[in-house]
């Protein structure tokens, strides 16, 4: 048996990465507040005024209409925040505000009716839901001066616990959503509610350099190997090519692109139009768009559109910590063991982008196979997205996980913040990965202590 284990160890062992630059050459060894801030390591000097010049443009508030600073001018007049930096602080993970606080920053609310229709479900098909008559797809919760926001968030928490085998209790922690103080009239009664918190930036580009073929690939071994993990690419409508796209971005990887995610958020985030979303993100029932000035047609050039999608392509990971300490190794061994990489993905090799030769032929460690998977109704939004369903959510990446303390001052996780550290994480899989949380509840104190501790390596 002893031998047996040995074995198993140094197998194991074999497998694992050599290398902690886990975003290839792109990696960082910047720590501390700043470390998902860093530009790619390998990208050129003549491209790092590029880069800059992007984060000027996602740094800095946008100001309403008319003003001097015509660049940055149009914002709202309904908007969540008046800069990217706001919900991705430091480049890293939002956070949900303390029970009773309305300062909702670095969160939103998606909303949505069911699709019932025929013509509704032909919308699904390129917008991805049908929005609510009066709030459309995301509330906003703060307006210029002089107008009304749309309302406000509050978040209260009900709990239930989780206990291993040898009795350790742990204590989950489930948001509550309720929308107050609506100024535009009743919510649809079967409006559907999602609570979203801004996930981090970093290795952006690197994902979306992943051959298409890959991940299909990753798809199909799931399902060659029969243990109940059986992910699927979500089908999205991309503006710019108007056709059917592999999804990426965002957590049920609604997005094809980083230009049409960026896109997207200016839009519905900060209320400034584009050429891909033409069109202010105000409702007929909310005229104050029509009625107040603009800062043009679009409100953010292609010029300031390109700009920013260089910066959060080559946004850096910075590199992995304590690898060879013996608690993180054994800890890696029971993450492969117990079955975690079927989803997150440890080693994938990105393609050659035209342009991006920094972000190309990368071996990189980003812990996710960008596939939708069933986590079962525990972490269940009950709102689909183009053909995601409502159980089902994009595998998150892992890398840079254990920044997030000293990036963002708070360990947070899952699409809406819930978890409190990668423990309450682990323990809301659910769906497909019932079977591995069950293992992970098997685990002793050194065990759990172990997957933390490699976790946290990342």
């Amino acid at each position: 048996m002893k031998y047996f284990l040995f074995t198993l160890s140094v197998l194991f062992s074999s497998c694992l990465p050599a290398s902690p630059k886990s975003g290839g050459d792109t990696t960082t060894s910047q720590q501390g507040t700043n470390a998902f801030s860093q530009a790619a390591s390998n990208l050129p000097l003549s491209e790092q005024i590029d880069f800059s010049v992007g984060n000027s443009f996602f740094r800095n508030p946008w100001v309403s209409a008319p003003a001097s600073t015509d660049a940055r001018d149009g914002l709202g007049p309904l908007f969540n925040t008046n800069g990217c930096q706001n919900c991705h602080i430091k480049d890293g993970r939002g956070h949900l505000p303390s029970e009773g606080d309305t300062n909702a920053v670095s969160i939103l609310v998606r909303l949505s009716v069911p699709a019932v229709t025929k013509a509704q479900k032909a919308w699904v098909i390129k917008h991805g839901n049908v929005p609510e008559p009066t709030y459309g797809g995301q509330l906003q919760d703060v307006a210029l001066s002089g107008s009304k926001e749309e309302g406000q968030i509050n978040i209260t928490f009900e709990t239930h616990t989780e206990t291993f085998k040898d009795g350790f209790v742990v204590e989950l922690r489930k948001p509550v959503l309720t929308l107050e103080g609506l100024n535009y009239g009743e919510l649809h009664p079967d409006t559907q509610m999602s609570l979203r918190v801004a996930p981090p930036m970093i290795g952006l580009g690197l994902l979306e350099a992943i051959p298409e073929e890959t991940l299909m690939r990753f798809a199909q071994e799931q399902d060659q190997q029969g243990q109940g993990i059986s992910g699927r690419a979500n089908k999205v409508w991309d503006v710019e090519s108007s056709s059917v796209r592999l999804g990426r971005f965002g957590w049920k990887a609604g997005q094809p692109s980083l230009m049409q995610q960026n896109a997207a958020a200016f839009n519905g985030d900060l209320g400034l139009t584009t050429s891909l979303f033409p069109s202010e993100n105000c409702s007929p029932a909310q005229p104050l768009c029509d009625a107040l000035p603009n800062g043009g047609s679009p409100e953010v050039s292609d010029k300031i559109l390109n700009f920013v999608e260089f910066y959060t392509q080559h946004l850096a990971v910075p590199k992995r910590r304590n690898m060879n300490d013996p608690l993180v190794v054994k800890g890696e061994m029971l993450f492969m063991d117990i079955g975690c990489q079927s989803c997150h993905q440890r080693e994938i090799r990105t393609g050659v982008v035209e342009n991006r030769t920094a972000i190309s032929n990368q071996l990189i460690s980003p812990y996710t196979d960008l596939l939708l998977h069933d986590m079962g109704s525990g972490l269940a939004d009950h709102r689909g997205e183009f053909i995601a369903t409502g159980t089902e959510w994009r595998t998150a990446p892992l890398w840079g996980l254990g920044y997030t303390e000293e990036v963002n001052g708070h360990t947070e996780l899952l699409h809406d913040g819930r978890a409190r550290n990668v423990m309450e994480a682990v323990l809301w899989h659910g769906g497909e990965a019932e079977s591995i949380k069950q293992k992970v509840l098997g685990f002793d104190e050194n065990q759990r202590n172990a997957l933390i501790a490699f976790l946290l390596s990342l």
